[in-house]
């Protein structure tokens, strides 16, 4: 009895000959691969730029309380028990630096004046600002700088402008006058942004001996503020209230600047989970495109799958031809939504003056994530291409 030759067995295809044969698949249709690449890398790029942004924010509210310090403590007069406005009283600053930890302390006060660019200006146009008597260590104890100019000295019959302050005045540099209590006034100095304590950024400083001289102010500070040593924080803010104000402790707020900052950051940052929800949609919506191609991409090249066959090509070779044609075009989609959300994040930093920071493993993972998606994107139309029969395909 003659026995049939044996048939050759089908040649194994190398890693290489399958990416070679999806890259094969991507050029011959460039328009259709960028256009589903683009949504891959849309996805990528919103994912990428919200885990960068909120990491460029967390590292520059971090650098800004390493140069500002955590151990600012602020006290403020509250309320009476009948509703009232409490005062501090007059030697709230001198008690406060008897504490033992505190290494400096000082302090503002109301004055009850408006600043207006000139004596034109209608009188109850403030720009939102105050008038602040201040002691010449203010700056010192809140750690802030003179960006022109020079501070103010017992000596000093002018004025310093906070930064928001000179930006609503119109006012960059020293020279300038305003009008304070029906009086002008010299502009000696603008400070320069100091986010642990944005009631000054906004307020026009006068010395304290000219605000009790020219505008009849009571001496009582609004405001006092301590640095005490970084392990005795919060020893001292239990006892600052009732160091300022024996008599009335209750009557005393005390804050930590840095907190409020922080908390700020943090609800800056909650809108993170919206937008990596959007990024994720966009994923989403870019795999469906993807598979969408490499469907359309079966039923275009039935014939060529049929001869492929017809000339010993076995169905996991088939499977993995389209396969690869899939994750390789979600891949570059990936790597260029990569390249988009770091973009995206060092421009958006750089406008706020923030370092760019974008973690190593949203990098990573933007590009193993796009090319997952491609592979479960691609998994359903490259069974379908290795269950075409070669006559059906042929045919």
């Amino acid at each position: 009895m003659l026995r049939s030759p044996a048939l050759p067995e089908a040649a194994r295809l190398r890693p290489g000959d399958v990416v070679r044969l999806g890259a094969h698949g991507m050029r011959t249709r460039p328009l259709r691969a960028v256009l589903s690449a683009l949504g891959i890398a849309i996805g990528i790029a919103a994912v990428v730029a919200v885990v960068g942004i909120p990491a460029s924010s967390q590292r520059a509210l971090q650098d800004q309380l390493d140069r500002l310090g955590t151990n600012l403590l602020q006290a403020q007069p509250g309320q009476t028990f009948g509703g009232d406005d409490a005062k501090l009283p007059v030697t709230a600053v001198p008690m406060a630096q008897r504490i033992g930890p505190v290494t400096a302390a000082s302090g503002t006060g109301r004055t009850g004046q408006t600043v207006r660019r000139n004596d034109q200006v209608p009188a109850d146009e403030t720009s939102g600002l105050s008038v602040l008597a201040a002691r010449p260590d203010l700056l010192g104890v809140l750690e802030g700088e003179v960006a022109s100019g020079r501070f103010l000295d017992d000596d000093t019959p002018g004025v310093v402008l906070g930064s928001v302050a000179a930006t609503r005045l119109g006012i960059d540099r020293p020279g300038r006058l305003v009008w304070i209590g029906g009086k002008w006034f010299t502009v000696v100095g603008v400070l320069r942004p100091m986010p642990l304590s944005p009631e000054i950024e906004r307020s026009v400083l006068v010395g304290w001996s000219t605000a009790e001289r020219d505008f009849g102010f009571d001496g009582h500070p609004s405001t006092v503020y301590v640095r005490a040593v970084d392990s005795a924080v919060e020893a001292v803010r239990n006892v600052l209230g009732r160091t300022l104000n024996p008599e009335q402790p209750n009557e005393v707020n005390v804050a930590r600047p840095s907190e409020a900052l922080a908390a700020k950051r943090l609800t800056e940052s909650s809108f993170s989970a919206l937008f990596l929800g959007l990024g994720g949609v966009a994923l989403l919506v870019g795999g469906v495109g993807v598979a969408n191609t490499m469907v359309i991409s079966v039923l275009e090249r039935r014939r060529e799958i049929g001869l492929r066959r017809a000339l010993g090509a076995t169905r996991r070779q088939v499977r993995g031809q389209f396969l690869a044609e899939s994750v390789l075009l979600s891949g570059l989609g990936g790597l260029v939504g990569v390249l988009v959300g770091v973009a995206v994040t060092a421009g958006y930093a750089a406008s706020r003056q923030w370092p760019a920071v974008v973690p190593v493993p949203a990098l990573l993972g933007g590009v193993v994530v796009a090319m997952v998606v491609g592979a479960v994107a691609g998994a359903y139309p490259a069974v379908r291409a290795a269950r075409l029969a070669p006559t059906e395909a042929l045919a």
